[in-house]
């Protein structure tokens, strides 16, 4: 009815302290049972300080959800800020959470894993194409195994099978590279490239070693000589 009658704003204060009102007064009388609901934030590390000052406050409330973060971060920035701190979290934030530790996948986990996902993707592959997949899992990541699936199913397509076999996620493997080829390759070939930041670091890098090292040689000259005066 508001979209109707042109009344398109967010929704008054007033109106929201009635509602939380009554429904803190159903609680005290048993009539009602609050069920709070799941927040899931992931890559938490994007928020800013202003976003995490709402979380804040909003955690402080009765009727607060259960807040889950996920990010892959370490010691790292806080966004919008100078300020480093454990995942990128402000710690008063961090310290109202329970901070679940994980580990790498196993061998065994990695190849269930795998196995999982071929059935979801509807993908057929062979046991020993399977095994390589998981050992190049292990190697690089489980996101790039996992993107190795599909593009192996369009490349056992392209001969007319319905089996990914080896040959297959051998084929792939050299089409497609992962980070680590690619950083290396980048590596090799910078100079080749049009632009280049990394040479120049490097020449920068250079000329720092060389100042410095310039600097030290003057010190110990300047040192040897107070010692022959004395």
């Amino acid at each position: 009815l508001a979209l109707f009658a042109g009344d398109t704003g967010e929704i008054k204060q007033e109106i929201r302290d009635q509602i939380n009102n009554k429904v803190a007064e159903w609680r005290e009388e048993g009539r009602a049972t609050l069920v709070p609901g799941v927040l899931f934030i992931d890559e938490a590390h994007m928020l800013d300080m202003e976003c995490f000052a709402f979380l804040n406050r909003a955690l402080e409330g009765d009727l607060a959800p259960v807040m889950v973060m996920a990010t892959n971060r370490g010691l790292s920035n806080i966004r919008g800020t100078r300020y480093s701190s454990p995942h990128g979290i402000p710690l008063d934030l961090l310290d109202r959470c329970m901070i679940v530790a994980t580990e790498p996948y196993s061998l065994d986990e990695t190849r269930a894993i795998l196995k999982v996902r071929c059935t979801e993707e509807d993908v057929d592959m062979a046991d020993d194409a399977l095994e390589l997949l998981t050992r190049i899992a292990m190697e690089t990541s489980l996101r790039y195994a996992i993107h190795m699936i599909i593009t192996s199913s369009l490349a056992a397509q392209k001969r007319k099978s319905s089996l990914v076999e080896l040959r297959d996620v051998q084929r792939v493997y050299k089409l497609f590279v992962d980070v680590k080829r690619s950083t290396k390759f980048l590596m090799e070939y910078q100079d080749e490239f049009m632009f280049n930041e990394l040479s120049t670091n490097n020449k920068k890098l250079e000329t720092d070693e060389a100042q410095g090292n310039k600097v030290d040689q003057q010190e110990d000259t300047a040192n040897n000589e107070e010692k022959m005066e004395e």
